[in-house]
């Protein structure tokens, strides 16, 4: 361990860090071999290495369910109907074919993400699927605005919360409940990158993604994004459905001790999402040849509702850090592409950190900061371990 006297004290070797027994793998038609998070409902997380292409393929997009996967619908999918009412003059019935024709398509490349990834840096443990960095996708969606819709409803004064319906059955198989049913201000609503999508990387969108219509909400907990999407209704106070509330989707205003327990009384809404990096070239565990001196890194940033302004890396426990090449994202709410490369003095065990900062100057922590029961917004640098020789 050629920087081992720099490592800081008490941590413990990223090599070492990792969970014991084997990883479990879902095979799934249509997709790659993705790490199975859990069954019912089903949960699959997509490894980092699997994320370097600047378009998320449909076959490598996570997979988050909160109730069970509504059957293939049969009928024709412009037949799809969707609602919007509540605080509105003018309540809409549409069908998917109305909103293609009625209403602008736009195309646009956005980050969805997950609002427990990286939950598995929190120390105690939390409750959710322990996610690690790979509950992110950049796909290109296609649809229409939110806005554009809400606009043509007529909302009223009053009109200041959404709430979202789908068509997946709870978990359960009671009629009466919601598998997940979030909502947000209606400013995040009416911003022009919030789209109702119809098509993803310019097909239909699949089945376990929410064919054929779902709510698309960049920048945000992925939980707003609604699939299977038959409704939204604007209201005067904050949406009450399921995953609204308590300690869901809410992180406290002031920090609790960790491993303690707090029915989220005082906690907020979680908004944007906290700036973080993939390294999608080298996968953790890689061996490189004797010799090797030299290692090309590549990766990408983001930051919710900001930009990654800046990404570094360290290959000596943090001790120096390197500044990588950052483009510029194709749009707003689009992940960035980070490349550059590290020198190493020697053979031996390394460990490639990687961090990004945001246009604000916010840059990863080293631990998961702001600990939390349902292990919320952990974004702590990245460590990937490499041998050489």
């Amino acid at each position: 361990m050629p920087f081992g006297t720099r490592m800081p004290g008490g941590l413990l070797p990223a090599a070492l860090a990792q969970s014991a027994g084997d990883t479990p793998i879902l095979r799934m038609d249509g997709k790659v071999a993705l790490i199975l998070l859990g069954e019912r409902p089903l949960v699959a997380e997509t490894p980092e290495i699997m994320l370097d292409d600047d378009v998320t393929p449909a076959d490598k997009m996570f997979i988050r369910n909160n109730g069970q996967i509504p059957d293939r619908f049969a009928a024709d999918p412009k037949t799809w109907r969707f609602r919007l009412d509540g605080e509105v003059n003018n309540p809409l019935d549409l069908s998917l074919g109305d909103l293609e024709s009625r209403f602008e398509a736009v195309t646009m490349r956005l980050q969805m993400e997950c609002g427990g990834n990286g939950r598995a840096a929190f120390v105690p443990e939390t409750r959710g699927n322990q996610w690690n960095n790979g509950a992110i996708s950049n796909c290109e969606w296609t649809g229409v605005r939110l806005r554009d819709v809400i606009r043509a409803a007529g909302p009223k004064e009053s009109a200041r919360f959404t709430g979202h319906f789908g068509a997946d059955p709870h978990l359960s198989g009671a009629t009466d409940r919601a598998a997940i049913s979030r909502g947000m201000p209606v400013a995040k609503a009416m911003e022009e990158h919030t789209i109702i999508a119809t098509r993803m990387n310019g097909q239909p969108i699949p089945q376990i993604h929410g064919y054929p219509l779902r709510l698309v909400v960049p920048g945000w907990p992925g939980s707003l994004s609604q699939k299977w999407l038959t409704r939204i209704t604007l209201l005067a106070e904050p949406h009450r459905g399921q995953g609204m509330g308590g300690t869901s989707y809410r992180l406290p205003v002031r920090p609790i001790v960790p491993g303690s327990q707090n029915d989220g009384a005082t906690f907020a809404d979680m908004t944007s999402m906290p700036v973080r990096s993939v390294l999608t070239n080298l996968a953790h565990g890689t061996r490189l040849p004797a010799n090797t001196r030299r290692v090309d890194l590549r990766g990408h940033a983001w930051a919710g509702d900001d930009e990654a302004r800046a990404v570094h890396v360290s290959v000596d426990f943090g001790a120096t850090w390197h500044e990588m090449a950052l483009s510029p994202p194709p749009n707003r709410y689009s992940w960035q592409r980070w490349a550059g490369a590290v020198e190493l003095p020697s053979d031996g065990y390394f460990e490639v950190w990687h961090r990004a900062t945001d246009t604000k100057g916010r840059m990863q922590p080293h631990v998961a900061p702001n600990w939390n029961p349902q292990g919320y917004g952990a974004n702590a640098i990245g460590r990937a371990a490499i041998l050489v020789g």
